[in-house]
């Protein structure tokens, strides 16, 4: 066995862990929790006062 075939085995045990996580990622069990974490940022009720804020201060300055 030379560098090159663990080369290849590398490259496949690689490729097997990065589709074995994209398979969790996107598998049905973690919709929930996808979709929890892709409306964090609207679920925010003060993101809408600190901006006004914001906006209040700069317009002083």
């Amino acid at each position: 066995m030379d560098i090159n075939e663990l080369r290849g085995i590398h490259t496949l045990l690689v490729m097997a862990v990065f589709f074995g996580i994209v398979w969790w990622a996107y598998s049905a069990h973690r919709k929930k929790a996808n979709d929890e974490a892709a409306h964090l940022i609207f679920e925010d009720d003060d993101v809408e006062q600190r901006t006004l804020e914001q906006e209040k201060t700069e317009k002083k300055q």
